[in-house]
């Protein structure tokens, strides 16, 4: 008897495995395939096609081997997502027993998605869902209450690109997405996860939704945000040529109502170089900001820029427009009496170059500059002054040419002041109003240009100070030989001596021109 029962089991068992791997053999997948179509169709406002469907009873999913989602035809005709692999889970009773179709969750396999923008900011997801019109939609012109349990990309890219195009597309690879009660009228949260160019790396967590009807890209979400290794120059964001790279850690929150997005972070980055003619910073530079941007207005509002080096700080405030070619900045850079032994590491990265073996030692650098025109390629104005400092391990007096038998600095260059009114572009940085106080020489004044290749060009107009080095060796020898060449010696001690600096901040060739003084 106990036999008979296993083996009436045993059977049962073998009829139920006989029935599960039979069935999806019974189901025709395929004739789903118009209904589905026409779903996500209605749902995203786009035509979505499939390629053949068949059925898996284990997974309780239909399966595409091929999905594609129309791109808005003012932007292109290729499709906005392709994809070999889509699966569509379903509830697996009603299929069977009543054809009905209740979709559970989706799943993309390696989709390749494309993202571009327009001028006017428009971007081709905008009009995804609030084009949607139709049956699936409670009120004419209504957001679709299409809902899902999940929806996830699994391995995709994502292609980055403006029409017309501005410059090298974007690509995120290795592109994660999870969403849970996923739901086009309703918030839902998400995770995402992308490889950047240069081996960095994305991770973007938060909620989001309700989808925006009349555009998807001002979908109100909230999101932290953490970016490592960010390359501008490997992810091709910034040309080489324009000299400003990093390697650049972000940690921030995100958040947008749908006009306004509003950001506030921290950035570390290493390596910082923001002119052609500068070099790497030595070590890390800390970056804490504020920034607002209008969506609609294309315009954004930076509260506070905060950039600190050691115990030094420097604040940019100001705004930006966004515009196809590039950020437009107009903001202001205020450095109010920083000690310049904290802020000496930091100057390679602006362009600024001391002579070779020189280093500054004290003082204070003031600086209130604009900073306008593309990021880029932006314009700067304004005064620099420098204050009680000393240029060790560069001899000023012993370096003018034709002046230099009379006396020198002792090694070193103690500066009083300098100061000087600043235009610095790509392509020349002038200087004007210039006022150098150098107490062993004298002062100096004229104006002067750095071409892009870090060329010196510079008129100047030393008064010797007759109390002490040159100034005062000199004023002794006129007073010591008398005529001609004796007046001619006072005439250059109380007039002042005409002086050319030449050649590069690392090797300055400065001359006096005596033959001038003479004519």
């Amino acid at each position: 008897m106990r036999r008979h029962w296993v083996k009436i089991v045993l059977a049962a068992v073998a009829l139920a495995v006989l029935v599960l791997v039979a069935l999806p053999f019974f189901i025709n997948a395929d004739t789903f395939r118009p209904m589905l179509e026409e779903q996500l169709s209605n749902a995203l406002g786009r035509r979505v096609t499939l390629s053949h469907l068949s059925f898996s009873l284990i997974s309780g999913s239909l399966v595409a081997n091929n999905i594609a989602i129309a791109d808005d035809p003012a932007f292109s005709t290729s499709p906005f997502l392709q994809a070999r692999s889509f699966q569509i889970g379903v509830e697996v009773m009603p299929l069977i027993f009543h054809r009905q179709v209740h979709v559970t969750d989706l799943k993309v396999d390696s989709p390749a998605i494309r993202l571009i923008q327009a001028q006017n900011g428009k971007w081709n997801f905008s009009s995804i869902g609030g084009a949607a019109a139709g049956p699936a939609s409670s009120q004419p012109g209504a957001i679709p209450n299409f809902t899902v349990g999940a929806l996830a990309i699994n391995d995709g890219s994502v292609t980055v690109s403006s029409l017309p195009a501005t410059g090298k597309p974007f690509v995120y690879s290795k592109v994660n997405l999870e969403v849970h009660q996923f739901s086009l009228a309703k918030s839902f949260p998400f995770q995402l996860s992308a490889s950047l160019p240069g081996q960095g790396t994305l991770q973007l967590s938060g909620a989001a939704g309700p989808l925006a009807k009349e555009d998807a890209s001002n979908t109100p979400f909230h999101a932290s945000l953490e970016v490592k290794h960010l390359d501008p120059v490997a992810a091709g964001l910034v040309d080489p040529s324009k000299g400003i790279s990093m390697v650049a850690d972000i940690n921030a929150n995100v958040q947008s109502n749908g006009s306004t997005t509003v950001s506030t972070g921290k950035i570390v980055a290493a390596h910082l170089q923001l002119a052609r003619t500068g070099s790497p910073a030595p070590q890390p530079v800390h970056i804490d900001y504020s920034i607002s941007n209008n969506l609609d207005a294309r315009t954004g509002q930076i509260s506070d820029l905060a950039i600190h080096t050691g115990a030094v700080t420097v604040h940019v405030t100001g705004g930006y427009r966004l515009t196809p070619q590039a950020v437009v900045l107009d903001l202001r850079l205020a450095a109010p009496s920083l000690p310049v032994d904290q802020l000496e590491a930091l100057l390679p990265a602006f362009g600024v170059q001391l002579p070779s073996g020189s280093s500054l030692h004290g003082g204070t650098l003031t600086a209130d500059l604009a900073i306008s025109g593309p990021a880029t390629a932006a314009t700067i104005t304004g005064p620099v002054e420098l204050d009680n400092t000393q240029l060790a391990g560069f001899n000023l007096g012993s370096s003018i040419q034709g002046l230099n038998p009379l006396g020198g600095t002792s090694g070193g260059t103690a500066i009083q002041t300098l100061r000087a009114n600043v235009n610095s572009s790509p392509q020349i940085s002038r200087f004007s109003n210039i006022l150098a106080s150098v107490p062993a020489i004298g002062t100096a004044t004229g104006s002067g240009s750095v071409s892009p290749s870090g060329a010196l060009n510079f008129n100047l107009t030393a008064k010797l100070n007759t109390s002490s080095g040159i100034g005062a060796l000199a004023n002794q020898a006129a007073n010591s030989v008398g005529g001609f060449f004796g007046q001619f010696l006072h005439r250059t001690v109380n007039n002042g001596v005409p002086l050319t600096v030449t050649g590069t901040a690392a090797h300055p060739r400065i001359h006096a021109n005596l033959g001038a003084m003479l004519r």
